[in-house]
């Protein structure tokens, strides 16, 4: 079971706090300037999610620049990645009922509030850069993870300066958004047992996507787009694939001694979405379970017959 935290929350032993994180977190808290906060909304400035010279990715899960100065400017490349890692990615659940072609209800919860605690003083995210001796996408011209080559001090800047003094024709860099230790496995079988006992009998899918999730910097097209896919079948593309940010969903993977919540667990979530999920199942809802269906089931006991 979750339990509150009685002390501030600190990172786990093993990761980097993104001390870039707390110090936008603190400037943004002093002076507020440029941010808008929505209520009802994670406290977070949603700009970082659509930032100048960036596109976002038709299935919403990355956005790319192939800005000049990002592929020439280790320090510029690194103050953005510094900021980019202060908002999360957006986890949520697919629950699908398909009978044939027919697809009977699609319902989506959106759990990305469950990353982002109310005082920003308790989150929890860091900045995790590849260690020496993980296997991952280290440019030099690999495609393949890969213990080579090595970076000296291992630091994000260093990685940065290692990007921009690559020559190779095609290279990108990438940050990815993680949520860890959220229990799939757990929240799977407690919907699959909810659909059964609604007595649907057509086929049940249920996932786990993830948007916003990945930050691709790109080298500029050096003549244009066919020029540059033609010559990345010959040459290869030089991949950075270092550093991820981590939005702990726990302290701990699940029946870990110390598990401690950010904003709330597993099972307290559930207790309270399961009746609004119940009742947009049983009436073939296409789309979100939101506040709302969870006020009607409060309100007007929906779902729970």
């Amino acid at each position: 079971m979750c339990r509150p935290r009685s002390q501030p929350a600190k990172p786990p032993p093993y990761s980097t706090p993104s001390s870039s994180s707390l110090e936008v977190r603190n400037n943004q808290a002093a002076t507020g300037k440029g941010v808008r906060y929505y209520p009802g909304l994670p406290l977070l400035d949603y700009r970082q999610y659509a930032p100048p010279m960036f596109e976002l990715s038709g299935d919403s899960t990355t956005i790319t620049s192939k800005a000049t100065y990002l592929s020439a400017n280790a320090q510029a490349l690194s103050t953005l990645l510094q900021t980019l890692v202060t908002v999360p990615p957006k986890p949520q659940i697919l629950v699908q009922g398909t009978r044939g072609r027919r697809v009977d209800f699609a319902i989506k919860m959106n759990l990305m509030s469950l990353l982002v605690p109310t005082d920003p003083q308790d989150r929890l995210d860091y900045l995790r850069v590849v260690r020496r001796d993980e296997m991952a996408c280290r440019g030099g011209g690999a495609q393949q993870p890969s213990l080579q080559p090595d970076v000296a001090g291992g630091s994000l800047r260093a990685w940065c300066e290692r990007f921009v003094a690559d020559t190779a024709n095609i290279k990108t860099f990438q940050l990815e958004r993680v949520v860890a230790n959220l229990d799939t496995s757990w929240l799977e079988g407690q919907l699959r047992s909810l659909v059964a006992a609604t007595g649907y009998n057509g086929h049940v899918t249920v996932a786990f996507p993830v948007t916003h999730c990945k930050v691709l910097v790109q080298s500029p097209d050096k003549v244009n787009k066919f020029f540059t896919s033609v010559s990345a079948l010959f040459t290869g593309k030089s991949k950075y694939e270092v550093v991820k940010a981590v939005w702990p969903f726990v302290t701990a993977k699940n029946n870990e001694q110390g598990r401690k919540c950010i904003v709330q667990g597993e099972k307290a979530w559930w207790e309270e979405w399961k009746d609004p999920i119940k009742y947009a199942i049983v009436t073939k809802r296409h789309g979100y379970v939101t506040n709302e269906d969870k006020l009607e089931c409060i309100m007007e006991s929906k779902g729970r017959a």
